[in-house]
């Protein structure tokens, strides 16, 4: 402990790794503590292993209507062991990467488990046996999060997955039952239904995708069904029988239960903030359903102690904690204008097929919070690029203020959204209106064209629709 350093995080996932990061550009000196993986479950167990499972699916996907494009392919099949091995690979190397960046940085890492025993102060161990203790000015707890466990529905490994066991699966489930209709839920439902299980998924509200614009939840759900996705809402897994190769879930509908076997089920219902064995015991740091209560600038109710990521308060994505870590560091050295997220600019992407992806009001809490709105929408069929990809299925929706044109939210399914969405993004921040982005020159033949076209459309004056 004779060495002081001016930050310490304990955790390495997307916000604890960009916090250190940033925090090394500013001159500080940091330690990053992490006891599993560089890149926390975002990357080894999340965002990016899910999408590389998902690409496999979706060549697959491709080749198996090659004939819609003039191309012969013979007998189509796929080799899930090597599916699962790239998807690995890739976050490996990934991981690697940030290893890199980190010393680069001049970063100190400690692999290891910390746990604040005093007023900065850290004690780093690992397998039971003591490493080192760190002394910090500073401690940011960017400790993740861990999948919610439903009681009677508590994973085993063998026949109840969770996204971790699902990743890494040794067989396509014959038949599988996917609990929870938000993003996770979603990308694997339709993922194993493109290599051909019969999914179902149960959602407890009356719509898939709930954090999404109902327009888009109800496209989506359309799309997913016509794919052979079988989606059971207002209803709730009450519990599941194990057999010897299957299990029997008890799903009630409206107070009455069916019973139905399934090979494999994936509970996706949320996750609750890794809170436990990190000393908040010794500290002040309040700790509200499952996590931490920061201000807006990330700061507990400790002094010299902030929290970011998923331990915190949602959305739960990586990018939002990427930019809760700079914010923080920022704050920590002293940087005059940091501005604190605002979280309608935050996107949200879901990358089923076909993709979602969103920023800012839902239709239905622009008119909750009363405004007077214009509403835009274009087709994916009207768009000539659209169609020339053979993706003719989606929809842009955008939402802006009646009275001062402001963009409130924009909304999207279909082919490559969540590459599409950053240019509304950009324009939120930005406090964009529609008149700028009226006489913003989208280039063609692009899927960016259906924006431009949205907007003009909630004005009246929309050209091809």
């Amino acid at each position: 402990m004779s060495k002081i350093y001016d930050i310490a995080i304990i955790g390495g996932g997307p916000g604890g790794y960009v916090a250190a990061i940033r925090a090394a550009q500013l001159g500080m000196n940091v330690v990053l503590i992490e006891a599993n993986h560089l890149g926390g479950i975002c990357l080894n167990w999340g965002c990016i292993p899910t999408k590389a499972l998902l690409k496999c699916s979706e060549v697959y996907h491709t080749i198996k209507k090659a004939e819609e494009f003039g191309i012969s392919v013979g007998d189509v099949k796929f080799d899930l062991k090597k599916i699962v091995e790239r998807s690995r690979n890739v976050s490996k190397q990934l991981s690697n990467g940030i290893a890199h960046l980190l010393k680069k940085n001049k970063v100190t890492v400690i692999d290891g488990y910390g746990k604040i025993i005093g007023k900065g102060k850290i004690a780093v161990e690992k397998n039971g046996k003591k490493l080192d203790d760190v002394q910090a000015k500073n401690i940011i707890l960017a400790t993740g999060a861990k999948a919610r466990i439903i009681p009677e529905l508590e994973p085993d490994g063998k026949f109840i997955w969770t996204y971790k066991e699902a990743l890494v699966p040794d067989t396509v489930p014959k038949k599988l039952l996917v609990i929870g209709s938000g993003a996770i839920g979603i990308e694997f439902a339709s993922f194993f239904n493109s290599l051909g299980a019969d999914v179902t998924v149960v959602e407890m509200v009356n719509r898939i995708m709930p954090a999404e614009d109902e327009e888009i939840s109800a496209l989506a759900r359309k799309a997913l069904e016509k794919q052979g996705i079988k989606i059971i809402t207002e209803a709730k897994v009450a519990k599941v029988d194990k057999g010897r190769k299957d299990v029997t879930a008890h799903i009630d509908v409206a107070g009455k239960v069916q019973k139905e076997n399934f090979d494999r089920v994936i509970c996706a219902v949320g996750i609750v903030g890794n809170t436990d064995n990190i000393g908040l015991e010794n500290t002040k740091v309040k700790v509200d359903r499952g996590h931490i209560v920061v201000d807006k600038f990330l700061k507990t109710a400790e002094p010299n102690i902030y929290a970011i990521g998923d331990v915190v308060s949602p959305p739960w994505l990586a990018h939002k904690a990427s930019h809760e870590g700079v914010i923080c560091v920022e704050k920590i050295a002293g940087l005059k204008n940091v501005h604190p997220m605002n979280v309608d600019n935050i996107p949200g992407c879901t990358y089923c097929n076909p993709q979602v992806a969103s920023v800012g009001l839902t239709e239905k809490q622009a008119k909750d919070k009363g405004y007077k709105i214009k509403v835009g929408r274009f087709p994916f069929m009207a768009n000539g690029k659209a169609i020339a990809l053979g993706e003719p299925e989606g929809l842009v929706k955008t939402i802006f203020d009646d009275k001062t044109g402001e963009l409130l939210g924009a909304h999207m399914i279909g082919a490559e959204v969540t590459e599409m969405i950053q240019g509304y993004v950009v324009g939120k921040t930005l406090e964009t209106t529609e008149e700028e982005l009226m006489h913003t020159i989208f280039p063609h033949p692009t899927l960016s064209e259906m924006m431009h076209e949205s907007v003009l459309d909630a004005y009246g004056r929309a050209i091809h629709f």
